[in-house]
């Protein structure tokens, strides 16, 4: 191990936040790598994906996966190549799916990983279209949303990694797709490059008249991304027998109350019953990890034909990763948001 591979630098989790993250819950740190053992082998960091789901694992509550430890490399999926290998299965150079976290190198002994192969085009794309977001959208649209031609589909967060392929989805099943996103330029983007028949910006002070609009038919999926006023937009519009797969709800997750107003969740109840709508939250691994090989057999041809359109938001540099985080729960980014971390 070089000199230089023996510094880490790492982004550990600070504190833990009331609220929305801001920088100060975390600690930006210079580490000093243990020697491999037998059977270990040193992965260097090239691209590190930031997720909504993070920002749940910063709290200490119960939830389907055990909360960010304190003072330790904050959670998070990468693609890495081996720096080093005192393993019988990896070598120097491999490049490697797995979930080192915020952190310029780390150690494994390898039961964590996942081969990608030497020479792929893409491989960030291995944290996106071809890994936890495709797949969420394949399989939350798929299993749950069973779409089918001539049906409506909504999708929040239209223009994210997981909207944007829902909705591309969609219309290889001949639905007529809607879109939700922030700002002009990410709708004009869902219509002209994705491929959706409408999409309205939910920054509009008419908002919910436009989806209205948009969805004169009603409502047969809705793609749950967002939560907030999106579904409060949505769920009059639903039609009888409506599904909605629930795969995030971004605009709560820093929230610490209940919102101010009247309880409404006899109404829903109610609404849900007598539409006999299908409401269903899932967790991608958890639910359908053993279906991952069939996502990649239907996804890969489509990517391969340039059938399906992925973005990517990138940025540069690790020390960026607290900020590119907190952008990214904003709506600031466009497309999968992705740490470079460069060597």
């Amino acid at each position: 191990m070089s000199k230089q591979q023996t510094q880490n630098h790492a982004w550990l989790l600070a504190s833990r936040p009331t609220g929305e993250p801001t920088k100060e819950n975390f600690r930006f740190v210079e580490q000093v790598i243990p020697e491999l053992n037998e059977g270990e082998v040193l992965l260097r960091t090239v691209y590190l994906s930031l997720d909504p789901y993070m920002r749940g694992r910063m709290d200490d509550g119960e939830s389907y996966a055990p909360p960010a430890e304190l003072d330790k490399p904050m959670v998070g999926g990468t693609v890495c190549q081996v720096a080093a290998s005192k393993h019988a299965d990896y070598q120097q150079g491999d490049w490697v799916l797995g979930q080192s976290g915020w952190q310029q190198y780390a150690v494994s002994d390898g039961s964590d990983l996942v081969k990608l192969g030497n020479d792929l085009p893409h491989p960030s794309w291995a944290l996106g279209i071809l890994g936890m977001p495709g797949f969420t959208a394949y399989m939350g649209l798929m299993n749950i949303g069973q779409p089918k031609e001539g049906e409506t589909l909504v999708v929040a967060a239209a223009t994210g990694p997981v909207g944007a392929t829902v909705g591309q989805l969609g219309k290889m099943k001949g639905c007529r797709v809607v879109g939700v996103a922030g700002g002009e330029e990410k709708c004009r983007y869902a219509i002209e490059t994705l491929g959706f028949d409408a999409c309205v910006d939910h920054h509009s002070s008419d908002f919910a008249g436009q989806l209205a609009a948009a969805c004169s038919a009603g409502i047969d999926i809705y793609y749950e991304n967002v939560g907030g006023k999106v579904f409060d937009a949505v769920f009059p519009l639903l039609n009888t027998a409506a599904r909605v797969p629930v795969c995030g709800l971004v605009s709560g997750y820093s929230s610490r109350d209940l919102p101010d107003g009247p309880d409404r969740t006899p109404m829903i109840m109610a609404a849900i019953l007598k539409r006999r709508i299908r409401v269903q939250g899932f967790i991608i691994f958890q639910d359908y990890g053993d279906r991952y090989p069939e996502f990649l057999s239907a996804m890969k041809p489509l990517i391969e034909d340039k059938k399906i359109h992925y973005r990517e938001h990138v940025i540069e540099g690790l020390e960026n990763a607290p900020q590119a985080f907190i952008d990214m729960l904003n709506g600031k980014n466009f497309g999968k948001t992705v740490i470079k971390v460069p060597e």
